[in-house]
């Protein structure tokens, strides 16, 4: 009797950020099967990172139902270029220049790999599974540790731009000869606009004096200076109103120049809620053209920040043409 192929229905998810690596067995239906995660700060030589992950996904595989039911795998990483499947000159990551990564894994793995940046990959994610079904038109923007990244939807379809890295609006200067981002240059919107850039705010305020219970405090997180707002610190208040203003305009230029249905916001920065929101909103009303000032909605993500990464990456996955060498 002739052997009938089987439909494999399921892939691998992997979210790469600069502190943690998450990776998933994720079903067609998008629901996760396991998920697990190791710290990527631990791997500075990439071709150790490439083992050590291609290992964690083989035993995830094996210890939920085994190879011959995985089609490929999806990986979000920073400064990712989906046409390349590398990863290039990434700002805040431990390898520089530019790391063949999709490839490296696929040698490992035997399977099809894809590689995309991480906003492109939270993008996938909104648009199958979050905020952003049903539209055509929309940026998801996130802003978080490594940075801020995004990606754009037109009529469906993510625009990438001629050499892959269309949406890098984390690096548009927005202050000339500002604070020193990774990227070698000055002023880049993500300097004043992620964790990072909110730390630093809040080390300018403290420099200038002003009184705090954050003074002297060490490993200051969002979630600390949020705590603090609730409780009336005026530097953890100011620090966000800052924040917010240069977030907010920057997504006015940014909705000003695409006149998106939708601006996602996504990431870690997200859980300071309203002290962040209310500052953004003001200067996003203040700033954006005036033709389009009311019909741009500002959407948070309602995605479980650990889950809709790997989600994003398994959508990839679906897409990226089959290979394997265990058929």
């Amino acid at each position: 009797m002739e052997e009938i192929d089987q439909i494999k229905t399921r892939v691998v998810g992997v979210d790469i950020r600069e502190v943690k690596t998450t990776y998933a067995l994720v079903d067609i239906r998008g629901e996760i099967i396991a998920m697990d995660y190791f710290m990527t700060m631990d791997y500075p030589d990439v071709s150790d990172f490439v083992t050590v992950l291609s290992e964690k996904i083989i035993t995830l595989v094996e210890e939920n139902g085994g190879y011959e039911k995985v089609r490929s795998v999806g990986l979000s990483a920073p400064s990712g270029n989906f046409r390349t499947g590398c990863i290039e000159n990434a700002a805040n990551m431990p390898w520089k220049g530019v790391v063949p990564l999709a490839a490296m894994l696929r040698d490992r793995l035997g399977l099809a790999v894809a590689l995309a940046n991480d906003a492109h990959v939270t993008a996938l994610g909104e648009k199958a599974f979050g905020s952003a079904h049903g539209l055509k038109d929309f940026v998801v923007v996130s802003i978080s540790h490594g940075g801020l990244g995004s990606c754009i939807f037109m009529d469906g379809k993510p625009h990438l731009g001629v050499n892959g890295f269309a949406g890098e609006v984390g690096h548009s200067c927005v202050v000339a000869d500002g604070r020193q981002c990774g990227c070698g240059r000055k002023g880049c919107l993500e300097t004043y606009c992620s964790d990072k850039g909110l730390m630093k705010t809040v080390e300018e305020l403290l420099a200038e004096r002003m009184p705090s219970a954050l003074k002297g405090m060490k490993n200051i997180s969002v979630q600390t200076v949020t705590y603090y707002c609730d409780q009336g610190d005026q530097v953890a208040i100011e620090a966000m109103r800052r924040v917010g203003f240069m977030f907010g305009l920057g997504l006015a230029n940014y909705a000003s120049i695409l006149n998106p249905e939708a601006i996602i916001l996504t990431g870690d920065m997200m859980q300071a809620g309203k002290w962040l929101l209310k500052p953004m909103r003001k200067s996003f009303d203040e700033h954006v053209f005036h033709n389009i000032q009311g019909e741009t909605r500002l959407l948070v993500s309602i995605l479980k920040e650990g889950e809709r990464d790997v989600l994003g990456a398994s959508a990839l996955a679906w897409d990226v043409k089959e290979y394997s060498l265990f058929k």
